[in-house]
């Protein structure tokens, strides 16, 4: 089925492109589609997790799969900022660092 756009009046033929959700870094500020960041989510009970499926109730923020986002994320307070709480819980950070130290090192292109 070939339709007509309003604007230019040309036809377009084929099926429209699959929409791609966007997200952002809260430590690096960088866009990137949702399932290529990684997902924390704030529970009921005000604690953070990681939340690998990206359906977890709560709130919810994205880190990239660098550590050293991971880092300055929790360095900076940038995750209390993004999922409104007033402190990270000791367990939860110490959680989420042990975390990002299983991420393999990002590799600058150069």
């Amino acid at each position: 089925m070939t339709t007509v756009t309003q604007t230019t009046g040309k036809k377009r033929k084929g099926p429209r492109p699959k929409h791609v959700p966007q997200r952002t870094c809260v430590a690096c500020r960088r866009t990137d589609a949702k399932r290529a960041l990684i997902r924390l989510v704030r529970d009921a009970g005000g604690r953070v997790q990681i939340d690998p499926t990206g359906k977890r109730n709560g709130r919810g923020a994205y880190l990239c799969h660098d550590p050293t986002c991971w880092e300055q994320a929790i360095r900076r307070h940038a995750l209390e900022r993004a999922l409104r709480i007033s402190v990270l819980h000791p367990d939860d950070a110490a959680a989420l660092e042990a975390y990002a130290h299983t991420l393999p090192p990002l590799e600058v292109a150069g």
